[in-house]
């Protein structure tokens, strides 16, 4: 159920970030598409792990 929740929350998140960010920096141009999902792969690739290993210990970090 961690690593469902983890990707969804990898999914939504880099989405919208990624698409504003290549938005701002690039402009609608005529590959925005292939730009967006490239930056997006990277981000999600980035996201996942960081969701399931870095997460819990800051979360386990903050609560002692």
């Amino acid at each position: 159920m961690i690593i469902k929740s983890t990707l969804v929350i990898a999914l939504i998140v880099t989405s919208y970030i990624t698409f504003t960010l290549v938005a701002v920096n690039v402009g609608f141009v005529q590959n925005f598409i292939y730009i967006w999902l490239r930056s997006w792969l990277i981000a999600f690739i980035l996201a996942v792990p960081s969701l399931l290993y870095v997460a819990p210990v800051i979360r386990k970090k903050f609560k002692s």
